[in-house]
């Protein structure tokens, strides 16, 4: 099971960018633990400059934008 964490303030992109992650998770049948975070030292840590981020198993892999699905699902497969 992956972990993905959405990091950002919880603006309309962050929480746009969990409901497309759940729904590709769900659409390829994959099983995905989403967190949305928005500490201001975490997002730090990952050095995140524009949100929303999205971090799987402790990697950042995207941030600035509500990811596409094709590239999610890179990530979750």
């Amino acid at each position: 099971m992956k972990k993905i964490q959405i990091l950002g303030s919880g603006c309309a992109k962050c929480v746009k960018a969990a409901e497309v992650i759940q729904e590709v998770a769900d659409s390829c049948g994959v099983q995905v633990i989403i967190v949305k975070e928005s500490s201001p030292e975490l997002i730090l840590k990952y050095g995140v400059m524009t949100t929303p981020a999205v971090v799987v198993d402790s990697q950042m892999v995207h941030s600035g934008s509500v990811p596409d699905k094709k590239v999610i699902e890179q990530w979750i497969k």
